[in-house]
């Protein structure tokens, strides 16, 4: 028998990745199967439960297929967050489709309890603001639709629930949920670790219908059907994608803030006895290890980052490389996008936000609107940083990770953007690695110095450019966020 490999799986947003770790926790093998949206009215986001599993499936099976040798002890989860579906508890089979963390609906009743007399309790109960993208009204939503008179929920005879919860209940039949993806639903009290009765009844989810929320190391139970992985073998570990990625980067220590470039963004970084998030800032729950008290994180989530690359690229009618090409043709440009496309997140917060593009002429070709959704990322991760800074002190390096990050020229202009340098992890396959290092820790495979080693980047980036360029740049990209959000008074302006 060969050494013992964690099997990883990421289940993200863009598609779902299964990568292979050896028992020094380096990554030796990974497939990818890539995943749609579907956009059923506007500010609509939705997936294909079916489509997430047989991603799983498939990318599972390619894995093991090519490396037939490598003998899987354990099984490592990361998953995106945040997004909710109905499924039966029995046999797994989703119930609905999956509404994405991406997803508005919510919008008008987020409106309502912010208004309300909970919203002070909301926020200190579960650290998060009040706002759709988080699980509540969604799962509200979705019962609403598919049991509005909450029969089933109360009876047991449905789950509502994040990607987690549902993935285990297809892969071991376990009735559980992480509890960093837990502390996602708005509906979790991050003192206690439960969910809140008060959420619960203000937003009609029936703790019935609710998985139970458990460490992050399980107990998960062991697998069955999974394709080349013997039935049995335990789900060690099981993280959110930015806890993941966090955990890869920090391997638990704290001083480090990490930016995880996707679809959105999200900076997160450890925060012991951090009471405040303070204005733009969330609190949430990182991981938790069997009997100690959870590991707490200051996070904030961009909502429109590669997203903004995605759609920059289908504008000009090319894919996503040829436009990096085409940005790095150029080392200025003029043009400011704010991607406010369905509003703005970190460190904004405005949902009233609209969506521009300043600074252009006749002159402005594609690679001026190439280099503007590329910078875009860049100038909303620098005012995000400001808020750690300012929560935490100032942090002497930003560690970068994330498929975006392979950009060369997103990570130099980030770097002097910032004014500091930003370390580009050695590994785009961070969240996965991430989940797999957890899982090795809980398994006894190695040792917490062990997974500190690992975490070292691969390049750093160093700003080359001065304060006076620093300045400029801001106050273009500031002069257009003030027009996305406000508006002028003069259209002529």
């Amino acid at each position: 028998m060969t050494a013992p490999h964690i099997l990883a799986i990421d289940q993200g947003t863009s598609g779902t990745k299964a990568v292979l770790v050896d028992a020094r926790g380096n990554a030796v093998a990974s497939t990818t199967r890539k995943l749609t949206q579907h956009h059923p009215g506007p500010g609509r986001v939705e997936q294909s439960p079916h489509e997430i599993w047989s991603s799983v499936i498939e990318a599972v099976g390619k894995l093991t297929h090519e490396q037939p040798d490598a003998f899987v002890a354990s099984v490592a989860l990361s998953t995106q967050r945040e997004s909710v579906l109905l499924w039966d508890p029995d046999t797994g089979n989703p119930l609905s489709p999956l509404v994405s963390w991406q997803d508005r609906r919510g919008v008008a009743r987020c409106a309502d309890v912010a208004a309300g007399p909970h919203a002070t309790m909301v926020r200190a109960a579960t650290g998060l603001p009040i706002d759709p993208m988080f699980s509540a009204t969604k799962a509200e939503a979705l019962l609403d639709e598919f049991d509005a008179g909450r029969v089933s929920a109360r009876a047991g005879a449905l789950r509502v629930g994040t990607v987690d919860a549902w993935l285990l209940c297809r892969l071991t039949g376990a009735d559980r949920t992480e509890m960093g993806n837990a502390s996602r639903t708005l509906l979790l009290d991050i003192s206690t670790g439960d969910y809140h009765p008060v959420l619960l009844d203000l937003f009609g989810i029936p703790r019935s219908a609710l998985a139970e929320p458990t460490a992050s190391t399980g107990p998960f139970g062991g697998t069955i059907g999974l394709p080349g992985v013997p039935d049995g073998t335990p789900v060690a570990a099981v993280l959110g994608d930015s806890h993941a990625s966090l955990f890869a980067q920090s391997a638990g220590r704290t001083g480090i803030v990490k930016a995880t470039y996707g679809s959105g963004s999200s900076l997160m970084a450890l925060a012991p006895g951090t009471d405040e998030a303070g204005a733009g800032l969330a609190r949430t729950i990182a991981w938790q290890m069997p009997g100690e008290r959870p590991a707490v994180a200051l996070e904030a989530n961009i909502a429109a980052s590669g997203t903004t690359v995605r759609w920059a690229a289908d504008l000009l009618g090319t894919d996503e490389a040829s436009l990096a090409a085409w940005a790095a043709e150029i080392d200025h440009t003029d043009v400011v996008i704010v991607p406010a496309f369905e509003g703005l997140g970190a460190p904004y917060w405005d949902r009233d936000a609209q969506a521009l593009i300043t600074g252009f002429g006749f002159g402005t070709g594609k690679a001026d609107i190439a280099r503007a959704a590329i910078e875009s990322v860049a100038y909303q991760i620098t005012d995000t940083l400001a808020l750690f800074d300012d929560a935490l002190g100032t942090c002497q390096e930003l560690r970068a990770d994330g498929g975006p990050t392979a950009n060369t020229a997103l990570m130099q202009f980030q770097a002097d953007l910032c004014a500091r340098p930003v370390a580009r992890s050695a590994r785009p396959e961070n969240s996965a690695l991430g989940a797999a290092r957890l899982a090795g820790l809980a398994l006894g495979l190695w040792d917490t110095e062990h997974v500190v080693g690992q975490s070292t980047p691969s390049v750093v980036f160093v700003p080359t450019r001065g304060a006076q360029w620093r300045r400029e740049a801001l106050l273009r990209w500031h002069d257009a966020l003030r027009r996305a959000r406000q508006g002028t008074a003069d259209p002529h302006a």
